[in-house]
């Protein structure tokens, strides 16, 4: 059994790019790193642009300008403005070649023909140059880069409407257990609904990955020898939710040993979660996750994250933190390092009721998790500790 920090650490050494290129439409990116260096094909801004509303003048010594036209945003004419002359313009309009500078409409007198100014302005105030953003054909994103909103829009703004990212990793999620029931089904006694699967493929989605499978597996050697060896064949990752302990009927480490499954670790000193699996073999990674579903989420946030972020290529592939000042207190029971459902908001953490691992209502309302080291026994009211926050 390998500690928290030594389990992570293997998921990172042990966890590699997928290394292939996929071009997307933007509007379908997703949470997604650029695979390569993309220069832009236009000068941004296009024109030299008004940066506001106001009056584009070819200045001279006087404050009178004698009004001679307006440009609105989109208008293609050129007015030839002479020194001491002005148009009407607004924000994202083309300012004319003769004019030096745009005084914002607030600090102006306007009269019928003529405006006023407060005072004589600086060449060049409120006007974005040409290529002021970015040249044409200079480096506009590098690979690397997290495509992120304003980066989407960024390219948008370029005309760029398809880029090479890092292909997401396919990714096959197995439910086991004899109890497990559809939802939609009647539940007879004996049975539970099965949820992990429909957790864990939102968690999935929510993070941008898209190719997802999902298999269900009673609890059977030969069955779950055979779904395993289809799935490795066929995806980045393995995700197996159950199985995974040493019951009579917990076949799934038995069958990955038969597969020549390459065991990275087995079992991390932590509650919960401790039945952790992570194995490889060839360029697939596989995750077999506890059965109770609050210690199945647990790990795949704390671990399976990680794997996948790295796999996407990115650089940043756990989770961020925060320090912040518990609003409640908790005593842990036992020994071993405890990860707990928190509430995180604007510096204060508070840590919830019902840290069972099989209990899912308090985890449906956390945002944060909290990690409570061996060596801590209890968190009072006011503690300073460690919060990891949840990407949602």
């Amino acid at each position: 059994m390998i500690s928290i920090e030594e389990a992570i650490q293997a998921v990172k050494i042990n966890s590699f790019e997928v290394s292939k290129e996929i071009k997307i439409p933007i509007d379908k990116i997703r949470n997604s790193i650029l695979f390569r260096d993309i220069y832009s094909p236009i000068n941004m801004p296009p024109f030299r642009q008004a940066a506001m509303d106001g009056y584009a003048v070819n200045s001279h010594d006087d404050l009178l300008y004698t009004l001679v036209g307006e440009v609105k945003a989109g208008d293609s004419h050129q007015p030839l403005l002479n020194k001491g002359e002005a148009v009407r313009i607004f924000t994202g309009a083309a300012v004319p070649d003769s004019a030096n500078a745009v005084i914002m409409q607030e600090k102006v007198v306007a009269r019928e023909n003529e405006i006023t100014i407060e005072a004589k302005l600086p060449i060049g105030l409120n006007i974005r140059l040409l290529g002021e953003q970015v040249k044409k054909g200079q480096l506009a994103l590098k690979k690397g880069t997290k495509l992120t909103p304003a980066a989407i829009g960024y390219l948008g703004s370029l005309g760029i409407n398809e880029v090479s990212v890092y292909k997401k990793p396919s990714i096959a999620l197995i439910s086991t257990g004899n109890e497990l029931v559809e939802t939609g089904q009647t539940l007879t006694y004996g049975k539970i609904y099965e949820s992990n699967s429909l957790m864990l493929q939102n968690a999935l989605i929510n993070l941008g990955f898209d190719a997802v499978s999902i298999h269900k597996v009673e609890d059977n050697y030969l069955a779950t020898y055979t779904k395993l060896q289809d799935v490795i064949l066929k995806n980045d990752m393995v995700i197996i939710s159950g199985g995974i302990s040493v019951g009579d009927y917990d076949f799934v480490g038995k069958v990955l040993n038969e597969l020549n499954v390459e065991e990275v670790f087995y079992k991390v000193n932590q509650k919960p979660g401790k039945p952790l699996y992570f194995g490889k073999k060839g360029d697939t990674l596989l995750f077999a996750l506890p059965g109770n579903p609050a210690a199945a989420l647990t790990c795949f946030y704390m671990y399976v994250y990680t794997a996948l972020q790295k796999m996407s290529g990115f650089k940043e592939v756990t989770l961020p933190k925060v320090m912040a000042k518990s609003t409640s207190g908790f005593v842990k029971n036992g020994t071993r390092p405890q990860i707990l459902k928190a509430i995180y908001k604007e510096g204060e953490v508070s840590i919830l009721e019902g840290q069972s691992s099989a209990m899912l209502q308090t985890f449906s309302i956390s945002n944060a998790l909290v990690k409570m080291p061996e060596d801590l026994k209890q968190i009072d009211i006011k503690d300073i500790i460690e919060v990891i926050l949840l990407p949602f």
